[in-house]
This record gives structure tokens, C-alpha cells and sequence, in this order.
């Protein structure tokens, strides 16, 4: 949620100018014209000088991820695990999880198939 703070305005300037910077090669025309609008050619920059945007990995590394859950291999919901968590770590909290204690109401698990990153099976 924004609050319109100063750093808010400085992060949507930023996005655009590495949106602008992305788009140029395929539209030149409308793009340096944005660019000029928006006031990024103040500093005397020009956009065909800009440089390439840099990628952060940092940003895009993920703490959680959301696995789906199927059950007898109909998708009941998801639940979220640690990024990095072992298939045992997985399993364990997705039987302790509110999604599958609803849709398993006291059944015998058989079998637990987990494809990291993915989903996972829990068949009844």
C-alpha cells in the first residue's frame, strides 16, 4: 500500500526510467519522447546513452514460495514453506497445515509426492 511518501514517488520514477530504458529498442520514437516528458533528459542524459538497467538478484530471491496442495489429485488450496525447504520440511508442515486437516477430515495418508517448487500430492 502506497502513502505517497517521497520514496514511493522516487521508486515509481525509477521503474519508469528502467521500463523506458527496456523499451527503446523496439519503439525509439515514442519512447525518447516519454522520456523527455517525464524529465529524465534534464541532467543532459539522452536515452540512447542511458545505460542498460542492471539486474538486483537480491530482489529476486524469495524467502517463502506457495506450493499447491491436491488431495487424492484434486487441488484443494496451497500452502506456504521456507524457499530452500527439504522435501521432509515440506511434508511435515503441509500435514499440519489448516488446508489439509479440513480436506482430509481424519483420513490415513497413504502417500505424500512432493515436487519442490510446485505442488504438493497427498493421496488419502
Amino acid at each position: 500500500k502506497s502513502d505517497g511518501s517521497a520514496g514511493d514517488a522516487a521508486a515509481v520514477r525509477e521503474g519508469f526510467g528502467i521500463l523506458l530504458r527496456c523499451l527503446y529498442p523496439a519503439t525509439p520514437h515514442i519512447t525518447h519522447q516519454l522520456w523527455n516528458a517525464l524529465g529524465y533528459a534534464d541532467g543532459g542524459s539522452d536515452l540512447l546513452d542511458a545505460p542498460w538497467p542492471l539486474v538486483d538478484v537480491k530482489a529476486l530471491e524469495q524467502d517463502e514460495v506457495e506450493l499447491m496442495l491436491q488431495i487424492n489429485g484434486k487441488l484443494r488450496g496451497s500452502v506456504s514453506v521456507p524457499a530452500g525447504a527439504a522435501k521432509d520440511e515440506i511434508e511435515k508442515l503441509v500435514l499440519a497445515s489448516e488446508v489439509f486437516v479440513k480436506h482430509a477430515e481424519g483420513a490415513p495418508v497413504k502417500r505424500v509426492i512432493v515436487v519442490p517448487g510446485r505442488l504438493v500430492n497427498v493421496v488419502l
